[in-house]
């Protein structure tokens, strides 16, 4: 009976998901009609050449963007939730997101200083590996903290000051770069999804994609890890080397996502949290799939929002996502119910 409550569930938010991704395609300051969205999608051709290339250059990346980033964020929150035992622990609350950002900071408001040349500084490539790598440090200096640290509130606590620090570094970057990468980057950490291209989305999918597939095949053993770290060696884990497995992909997925989007909060911690409620269950292989469609929805709903709000522009996301998340996080506080210990 609960596994036929689960595949309902599943479907029922994959459905949700497809609605609302038509939803946000269509979406913004010019109305583009179902049936061109429906012609591009399946291949056919598009009554008119504008919508089409508003739709392939603009609605489509940016759609697509933000599903690819909630499932990705979401996944991220929940092995970080299930690794440490903390409901609050979560890409952004750990400063893995500041990582990301000092990451591209270094690549954007100091480009010109590690670079060498301009076209380095306008490298997707480029721009991925910078906030993979800034990504990662902060992800080995949480793991090296845990390997001694057991206590759970002071490894959230060690996050946080880290992400203190880290936006320290990227403030006094700032104050010495020029305007204009100063801008640019500002602009970067409100969060946006409109500035996706096609060729960048030909760089997101493949590697949130393999990441997601990679971790959702390793549902097994994260359901070995939640009892506690002496269970998973009793059933033959090596639990330092599953946790860098794990932190490796946290760092690529995070990494990737904020490279493009910028620094999106909230989603990786509330997320998980309602598909386990909605769910009802820890089990990894039924948690993954539904996190990955619950943060979707989060961001094209966001996504809807920061478009349909006003009339004079496009909000940040960083924004809506905040607006969204937050009372969820405040609930998990106040509750205080660790449903993943």
């Amino acid at each position: 009976m609960s596994k036929y409550r689960h595949t309902i569930i599943l479907l029922f938010i994959s459905i949700l998901l497809l609605c609302l991704f038509f939803v946000d395609m269509t979406t913004g300051h010019v109305k583009i009609p179902i049936n061109e969205i429906l012609s591009f999608l399946s291949f056919g051709e598009t009554e008119n050449e504008g919508f089409r290339i508003l739709i392939k250059e603009f609605r489509f990346p940016r759609v697509l963007t933000a599903v690819l980033a909630g499932g990705a964020l979401s996944v991220s929150g929940l092995l970080m939730q299930t690794i440490f035992r903390n409901p609050l622990a979560g890409p952004y609350v750990l400063g893995i997101s500041s990582g990301s950002s000092l990451g591209v900071a270094l690549f954007v408001l100091g480009g010109g200083l590690f670079a060498g040349s301009q076209q380095f500084i306008s490298s997707d490539f480029s721009l991925l590996v910078s906030a993979g790598l800034g990504a990662a440090i902060v992800m080995m200096i949480i793991l090296a903290v845990s390997l001694r640290v057991r206590d759970n509130i002071n490894i959230l606590i060690i996050g946080i000051l880290i992400a203190g620090v880290v936006s320290s570094i990227v403030s006094i970057l700032q104050y010495y770069a020029n305007e204009i990468s100063v801008k640019s980057f500002i602009i970067w950490t409100m969060g946006n999804l409109d500035s996706v291209s096609f060729n960048n989305v030909k760089i997101i999918f493949p590697i949130v994609i393999s990441a997601l597939l990679f971790i959702f095949l390793m549902s097994k053993k994260l359901n070995m890890v939640l009892p506690g770290e002496d269970f998973a060696k009793s059933m033959g884990i090596n639990t330092k080397a599953f946790r860098i497995l794990i932190f490796s992909a946290v760092s690529i997925l995070t990494g990737t996502v904020t490279a493009f989007c910028g620094p999106i909060g909230f989603i990786g911690i509330a997320a998980p949290h309602v598909a386990r409620w909605i769910f009802n269950t820890s089990n990894h292989f039924i948690i993954i799939p539904g996190s990955i469609i619950i943060g979707a929805i989060f961001i094209v709903c966001s996504d809807i929002l920061s478009h349909s709000i006003t009339s004079q522009g496009v909000l940040p996301i960083n924004a809506i996502t905040a607006i969204m998340g937050a009372p969820f996080i405040i609930w998990i506080i106040i509750q205080n119910k660790r449903t993943i210990i």
